[in-house]
């Protein structure tokens, strides 16, 4: 899988952006990321580090990324020192959230 095979057709991001944007995921994963679980089959809770403005950040990467791929659905909330980030899409973009899940554990958990 090349570095941007996942990303579905559906995301109107630009394509020249979309890099750009998978950094920003890839370097919050690689700085914050604790925990992943899967508590359903269509949603993904991503554990960070709280502090330093993570929520907010998560809060902006989160927000602009529901506006290029609305199938998306973020939640995320702070937790005693951490921001809980549930990830939902709908049983279409079951695939696009295993490669991101995928990516996460990748990146995040060494």
């Amino acid at each position: 899988m090349n570095d941007l095979d996942w990303v579905p057709t559906s995301c109107t991001l630009p394509t020249e952006e979309q890099p750009l944007r998978v950094a920003q995921w890839d370097s919050l994963f690689t700085e914050r990321l604790e925990r992943i679980s899967r508590p359903e089959p269509l949603r993904l809770r991503l554990e960070l580090r709280g502090g330093d403005g993570a929520e907010e950040r998560v809060r902006d990467l989160a927000g602009r990324e529901g506006g290029c791929c609305s199938f998306f659905t973020f939640t995320a909330a702070a937790d005693q020192g951490a921001v809980l980030l549930d990830i939902a899409v709908d049983s279409v973009h079951t695939a696009v959230l295993d490669a991101l899940e995928h990516r996460a554990a990748a990146g995040g958990l060494r």
